[in-house]
């Protein structure tokens, strides 16, 4: 689904947005003050409109309400609290006021959000720091929080950027937890997509991001070192490569493959960075897979689960991480060649492209 243009928050103008977000808090400050901080008031008030507006795909609203229901819990919201912050929408935003039925399934959503959520704070701003195209269509940011962000190899974060406040998106973290706090983001410029667009083709060294709650997803490594066969298509690359700096970092190496799909020889992305890691870790195997590159080694033809599954060993665990077309019959196809379910990680409810 298509973002609304830069020009609009939530169907509001983007010139009287900052009005509306003042609206908002001082009608939640006059009947609960303290309630809300000022400065958060434009990201939630956002954030709300969006959510009730309904216009979001399921994982953008899964994003969106990750964060939401962070705020829910940073600052104890109740629920005899939705009367209040639904008339502080209202006043906000006269002319399209959320009906009593839809604010009072938004905010149900949000309570059960903060639910699953945990404690923590809502959102972290972070700088971009660095800025590096790594091909047509995918670009690296390397950025830094203002604040520690405690994060797993593996885990998906929201992202927003400030010309959307409403709208978050899931990234994932192409690293193991630095000491410096800097951290990659691998980003595709999807089609109609104008937050990865936005992302991809303007943010600039300097630029301020936020990122909210990291979110398990189903691809951390187990306790004991297994020998590991991770196959990634597109920037599902991302959590992969984080997952073996962990291993990297850890007591003991098990023997890892990892399989990276592109089209053709030139569409693989990061080769520099999977040269260091291959050259430095004797451990870690890189195949490519060119799907459609008839020039590519006998071992190197097909889509990156067909070349996975000529790697698959008995002991190995499998993760797979890519678009959502990938991982359709994986699951399926990795069953049927023998692999054991738990012995099987899949990126759960989050899409990867």
């Amino acid at each position: 689904m298509r973002d609304h243009p830069a020009a609009e928050v939530g169907g509001i103008a983007e010139a009287v947005f900052g009005r509306a977000a003042a609206r908002f808090w001082d009608t939640v400050q006059e009947g609960c003050p303290g309630l809300l901080p000022e400065g958060d008031a434009p990201l939630i008030l956002a954030g709300l409109l969006r959510l009730v507006g309904g216009g979001d795909d399921r994982p953008g609203r899964l994003a969106l309400l990750t964060v939401l229901g962070r705020v829910y819990r940073e600052h104890r919201l109740r629920p005899d609290h939705a009367a209040l912050v639904g008339a502080a929408l209202t006043v906000a935003v006269p002319s399209m006021p959320p009906e009593a039925a839809t604010w009072r399934r938004a905010w149900r959503l949000v309570e059960r959000a903060a639910a699953r959520v945990g404690d923590g704070p809502a959102s972290w701003p972070v700088e971009v720091l660095g800025r590096d195209r790594a091909g047509d269509t995918i670009t690296i940011l390397t950025v830094r929080p203002w604040r520690r962000l405690p994060f797993r190899p593996g885990d998906a974060m929201p992202v927003n950027v400030p010309q959307h406040p409403g709208r978050w998106r899931w990234y994932c973290p192409a690293n193991a937890p630095r000491a410096d706090g800097t951290m990659e983001l691998h980003v595709r410029a999807v089609p109609g997509g104008d937050v990865s667009h936005r992302l991809a083709h303007q943010v600039r060294p300097g630029d301020l991001l936020r990122l909210g709650p990291p979110t398990p997803t189903g691809l951390a490594l187990p306790d004991s070192p297994t020998p590991l066969l991770l196959v990634a298509g597109g920037t599902g690359l991302a959590p992969l490569r984080a997952l073996v700096e962990q291993i990297a970092e850890a007591a003991a190496q098990p023997a890892i493959t990892l399989v990276v799909g592109a089209r053709t020889f030139v569409d693989l992305y990061d080769a520099i960075a999977l040269d260091k890691l291959a050259q430095a870790h004797p451990w870690l195997r890189i195949v490519p897979a060119l799907s459609h590159d008839p020039r590519a080694e006998p071992g190197e033809q097909g889509d990156a689960l067909t070349v996975a599954l000529d790697q698959l060993r008995p002991d190995q665990r499998v993760y797979v991480c890519g678009p959502p077309a990938m991982l359709a019959g994986s699951l399926l196809r990795l069953l049927a060649a023998g692999v054991p379910a738990d012995r099987i990680h899949l990126p759960e409810q989050i899409p990867w492209r």
